[in-house]
């Protein structure tokens, strides 16, 4: 019979910037979905957002999804159909027949609306525990380092690649 394995305990306090930088995104990202479970969109998952972000601009097809998010359209239908039979994707209409688009339906719009009142109740949450001028150093330290690693430009493209998704 195999021994359990005891969990090795860590000192948050010796860990790196990217680290804790990526610790505080992953529970932030948890604590939103929690939010989102309790108003009614517990089917919603992070991996979803990445392909919502592009929606926001208007309709896309599902080649247009994937080459934006640098996965299969295989994936990306998967990831549709799931959005779609949950009510938050509908189709749209486009200029050529042949080719199918995929918008925000009302329940996909009010989940966009929902998620931004969540995230920017935890921003108001951090803002008060660091204090207003802690926060604002943070911010702009976070982005002095996002600068550093080469990343500003895709967040301004929504081009942030989803950790969970497989290339093409």
């Amino acid at each position: 019979m195999p021994s359990v394995l005891k969990p090795i305990s860590v000192d948050p306090r010796e860990l790196g910037l990217s680290h804790l930088a990526s610790f505080v995104g992953a529970f932030a990202n948890q604590s939103v979905l929690a939010e989102m479970k309790r108003a009614g969109y517990g089917d919603l998952r992070e991996s979803h957002g990445y392909l919502v972000q592009h929606l926001l601009r208007g309709p896309h097809s599902v080649g247009q999804l994937a080459k934006l998010l640098g996965v299969s359209q295989q994936a990306v239908s998967k990831t549709v159909a799931e959005l779609s039979a949950a009510g938050y994707l509908e189709a749209a209409e486009g200029d050529d027949a042949r080719v199918r688009l995929v918008q925000l339906s009302r329940r996909g719009q009010a989940a966009v609306a929902a998620t931004r009142r969540f995230r920017e109740r935890l921003e108001a949450r951090l803002s008060t525990r660091l204090g207003a001028r802690r926060a604002q150093q943070l911010q702009q330290g976070l982005l002095e380092l996002l600068e550093e690693l080469g990343g500003l430009a895709a967040v301004r493209e929504r081009r942030v690649p989803n950790p969970d998704a497989r290339p093409r």
